[in-house]
């Protein structure tokens, strides 16, 4: 018995904490069970946070919540989007669903995004164009690339050459694939630039380059924080995927 009020003594207290602080209500159902767990999941993404308020903390809690539940952002997106149709909502969805792998969706919010008064907002152009290359439409993600490198530096950015190179290499451009490739793999944050320039060498046949630059990928993986080498480590493993398949 003693045992058994030990084990459940911390989702008692966190459930206590849970009513009184106004948490979801998911919570309780995770403390009951999971009693050990439980408990720690809850300190890590709502006492900790509470106490430190800083952005590592709120960043930590977002992420907890995020694992619980994958789709709370978007449905609250969505639900914004239905009380008030603003560019703003729309794009907050369009990008929830993006980060569900939904890019149908997604797609037709960025498409009656760039109608009409933001037709040339760099945002929506980009954003446009990401899911039209996933949906493998690369003539349309051309036009949009095309539109925003017409309105200057917005277009020259790293992460609009990495699109660009991938709707070149899509249409079979490849060597202005190649050239946008070079021009994005140093400047954009962490290894995607770099797993999808050694995918494409792998690709295109240049078996040697793509060994050369998985190994470089291998080393600048081991300098990446341990927080964030599971996100890094996805591109390094899409490069690996595509040199095995040659």
């Amino acid at each position: 018995m003693l045992v058994l009020i030990l084990t459940y003594l911390p989702s008692l207290l966190c459930g206590i904490h849970a009513v009184r602080s106004g948490q979801q209500m998911y919570w309780l159902w995770i403390l009951v069970i999971a009693p050990v767990l439980g408990p720690l999941i809850y300190v890590f993404a709502v006492i900790v946070p509470e106490f430190a308020g800083g952005r590592t903390a709120r960043g930590a809690a977002r992420a907890a919540r995020q694992a619980l539940d994958p789709e709370r952002d978007y449905r609250a997106a969505k639900q914004a989007l239905d009380e008030t149709p603003t560019i703003g909502n729309r794009m907050r969805f369009a990008q929830a669903a993006e980060g569900l792998g939904r890019w149908q969706e997604a797609e037709a919010q960025w498409a009656q995004s760039v109608d009409g008064p933001w037709a040339e907002d760099p945002a929506v152009l980009m954003g446009h164009a990401r899911t039209l290359i996933e949906l493998g439409r690369y003539d349309e993600a051309l036009k949009r690339l095309e539109q925003l490198r017409a309105l200057g530096r917005e277009g020259e950015t790293p992460q609009a050459q990495l699109a660009l190179a991938r709707a070149y290499e899509g249409l079979g451009r490849n060597t202005e694939a190649d050239a946008a490739y070079r021009a994005c793999v140093d400047r954009v944050p962490g290894l995607e630039a770099g797993g999808r320039y050694v995918a494409y060498l792998a690709r295109v046949g240049r078996k040697a380059d793509a060994e050369v630059g998985l190994a470089e990928l291998d080393r600048r993986l081991q300098k990446i924080a341990p927080p964030l080498r599971p996100e890094a480590r996805q591109w390094r493993d899409l490069a690996a995927g595509a040199l095995a398949r040659m």
